[in-house]
């Protein structure tokens, strides 16, 4: 637990004296925790990363509502991997799941990340409309969270990004459709960015798929 912020979180270092290829914070998506992407962090660990994964507020052993600060506890969440790896200046991506593909997205420039790995990422449309239906099952500032998201045009803001970003999508996805990644990838700038479909699957097979987490840790590698 961040006893800071009263954010829980998992971290993974590589063995001392041993240098990291860089860092990656993991984001998951809405109604899930930390621990559904402990297989990522544990590969992540193998391939040479230092990796966090934290609960966001709301959600698992985190402390509060989910409302208006969801983009600064990533960036506090980065600053702390940071702290962690003992170099305030390390260079760290972050990866993100449905909602934390949007939130990995958007607080990128606040956490001075290097690069972003978003898996089907949400749409602030389609929060909203989870928010507002009752189809998340999280707890939330709604009225907050709702003035967060109306706040941030995603597509304006991937356009404003110059880091590389590597998009995954299931083809197959009935919560978010490809579409949605294919709109963000045309606004992508930085020559290292790239948009990966995949044919069927579903909402949450990219991000357990070991193939194409192979492939993430490998332009990870690249771009870091």
């Amino acid at each position: 637990m961040d006893s800071n912020r009263g954010l829980a979180y998992s971290l993974w270092l590589p063995d001392a004296g041993r240098e990291p290829a860089g860092g990656i914070v993991i984001l998951h998506g809405a109604g899930s925790c930390k621990e559904n992407h402990h297989d990522f962090a544990r590969a992540a660990l193998a391939a040479g990363f230092a990796a966090l994964a934290f609960d966001q507020r709301g959600h698992g052993e985190s402390a509060g509502p989910m409302g208006a600060g969801a983009l600064e506890d990533v960036a506090a969440m980065t600053a702390l991997l940071r702290e962690r790896m003992g170099n305030p200046g390390a260079r760290v991506a972050l990866r993100g799941s449905s909602m934390g593909g949007y939130l990995a997205l958007l607080s990128a420039p606040l956490a001075d990340a290097q690069a972003v790995v978003a898996i089907c990422p949400a749409s602030g449309e389609g929060l909203r409309r989870g928010l507002t239906s009752g189809g998340f099952r999280f707890d939330a500032d709604v009225p907050a969270l709702e003035r967060m998201l109306s706040a941030h045009d995603l597509h304006a803001e991937v356009a404003g990004l110059r880091i590389p970003v590597l998009l995954l999508h299931a083809e197959g996805d009935a919560r978010v459709p490809v579409e949605h990644s294919r709109e963000l990838a045309e606004s992508l700038s930085s020559p290292n960015s790239r948009l990966i479909t995949v044919p069927g699957g579903h909402h949450q097979s990219v991000q357990h798929d070991p193939e194409l987490r192979a492939v993430s840790l490998r332009w990870l590698r690249r771009v870091l």
